[in-house]
C-alpha cells in the first residue's frame, strides 16, 4: 500500500469516528495530498502552480507532503553516487512540463513566451526554503528555454536549462565546468556551463540562502551575453526544488510565486506646495561610477551608477569614457550604447532617463577583451 493510500484510509477512519460527511472528509483529503508516485503530481492555488515529486534518478521510495503554497519532502530513501546525477528533483513550478501545464494565470501555456516578447522583462519569481540537518543535496530552481515556439510542451526542450542554486550540501557540483563569476540579484554567483544535448548553465550562490527573489531576464541577460542563450527562444517553465544524492526528507519548499507584467519604475517631480508659485528650478549634474561584476576569459562584465547630484530634476543623460585596451560592448541593457574606436557613449533608456533630485540609476553591460582596471567616466545632464 503506498503511502498516499495509507493516508486515505487514515483520513476516512478519522471522519467516521468524528461522524463527518463523505464531502467534508473529500475536502479533508484534497486539502494536503501526500505523493509516492514516481511522477504523481497535485496542483496548487487554484491551478497556478502545480507540484510534482519527479523521482526519475532512482528506485527508491520518495514521498512529499504537498501544501497549498509548496511541499515538503517526508521520505528520501536510497542513495547514488554524488560524482553522478541525483535521485529526483521534486519541484514545484510554473508554465509547462512534459505536457503537464499550470492553468490559472499562466502566460507560458501552452508554447512558451519568446524572450524577446515585452512581458518576458516584466516576469519575476520568489522562494522561501528549508533544509534539514542532514544529507547531500543542492537547492535551485530549474528554468528551461526552447529554442523555437513548441507546438507541444509534450517533450524535452532543446535550448537551455539555467539552474540557480540558492544552497548545496555535500561533496557535488554542477554540469560542466566553471567558466566565471556574475553578480546578479544582489549577490555573487559561480557560473557553470555544460552541455547534454542542450545548454546547461548554472549559478551557484558562494553565500547560500534560504529565500531569493530576482526577475528571471536578470540571469537570461548573462546568459545571452555568454552566447549560451539566444532571446530569439522561448521561455517554457520556472521550477524551484530540489536535487537530493544522499537523503533530503525535511527539505521544504515553504513559499513559492511567479508574478507577471512588472514594469520599470519611473520617477516623477515632487509636486510643489504651491502650485501658484514656480518652483525653484535648482541645479543639474550627474556623476557616473563603474564597477567590475565579473570577468572570464576573454570577457567580463560591468555595472555604471548614475546619480543627480543636483536639486533640479534630469529629464536625460549620457556617460562617455574610452576604453583603455581596445575593450568593445557585446550586450549592453537599461541604455543606448554608441562605440567609436574606444570611446563610448551611453545615453539613458526611455524609462531611466527622469531623476529627481538626489536620485540614482543604473546600466549595465557585457565587454569583449580584459577587465579594465578602472574607467573614467564623465557624465552630463540635461
Amino acid at each position: 500500500m503506498t503511502r498516499r493510500r495509507r493516508s486515505a484510509v487514515l483520513i476516512a477512519l478519522l471522519c467516521s469516528l468524528l461522524g463527518m460527511s463523505g464531502v467534508a472528509a473529500a475536502q479533508l483529503a484534497s486539502a494536503a495530498p501526500v505523493l509516492c508516485d514516481q511522477w504523481g503530481s497535485a496542483s496548487i492555488q487554484g491551478g497556478r502552480y502545480i507540484v510534482m515529486n519527479n523521482r526519475w534518478g532512482t528506485s527508491a521510495t520518495q514521498c512529499i507532503d504537498v501544501t497549498s503554497s509548496g511541499f515538503r519532502v517526508t521520505q528520501a530513501d536510497g542513495s547514488v553516487a554524488t560524482n553522478g546525477a541525483p535521485k529526483s528533483y521534486p519541484a514545484v513550478y510554473y508554465g509547462c512540463h512534459y505536457g503537464s501545464c499550470s492553468t490559472s494565470g499562466n502566460i507560458l501555456s501552452p508554447n512558451g513566451l519568446q524572450a524577446s516578447d515585452s512581458r518576458f522583462a516584466g516576469i519575476s519569481t520568489s522562494v522561501s526554503m528549508s533544509y534539514p540537518s542532514s544529507g547531500t543535496y543542492d537547492a535551485a530552481y530549474d528554468i528551461w528555454f526552447n529554442k523555437s515556439r513548441p507546438s507541444t510542451t509534450t517533450g524535452q526542450n532543446d535550448g537551455a536549462e539555467v539552474m540557480v542554486w540558492l544552497n548545496r550540501v555535500g561533496s557535488i557540483q554542477p554540469i560542466g565546468s566553471r567558466i566565471g563569476t556574475a553578480n546578479i540579484a544582489g549577490a555573487t554567483w559561480d557560473v557553470w556551463s555544460g552541455n547534454i544535448g542542450w545548454n546547461v548553465i548554472s549559478y551557484v550562490r558562494q553565500q547560500s540562502t534560504s529565500s531569493l527573489s530576482f526577475s528571471v531576464s536578470s540571469f537570461w541577460n548573462d546568459v545571452v551575453s555568454r552566447g549560451l542563450g539566444s532571446n530569439s527562444w522561448y521561455l517554457t517553465s520556472i521550477q524551484a526544488g530540489f536535487e537530493p544524492w544522499i537523503g533530503g526528507a525535511g527539505l521544504a519548499v515553504n513559499n513559492f510565486s511567479v508574478t507577471t507584467g512588472g514594469t520599470q519604475p519611473t520617477q516623477n517631480p515632487t509636486p510643489t506646495s504651491n502650485p501658484t508659485t514656480p518652483p525653484n528650478p535648482g541645479t543639474a549634474g550627474c556623476t557616473a561610477t563603474a564597477a567590475i561584476t565579473g570577468s572570464w576569459q576573454g570577457g567580463f562584465q560591468s555595472a555604471v551608477t548614475v546619480k543627480n547630484t543636483g536639486s533640479a530634476t534630469l529629464s536625460r543623460w549620457s556617460v562617455r569614457w574610452a576604453f583603455p585596451s581596445g575593450q568593445t560592448i557585446n550586450n549592453l541593457w537599461n541604455g543606448v550604447v554608441a562605440q567609436s574606436g574606444s570611446n563610448v557613449t551611453v545615453a539613458n533608456a526611455p524609462h531611466n532617463g527622469l531623476l529627481g533630485g538626489g536620485a540614482s540609476t543604473s546600466f549595465g553591460f557585457v565587454g569583449n577583451g580584459s577587465a579594465p582596471g578602472s574607467l573614467a567616466l564623465t557624465c552630463t545632464a540635461s
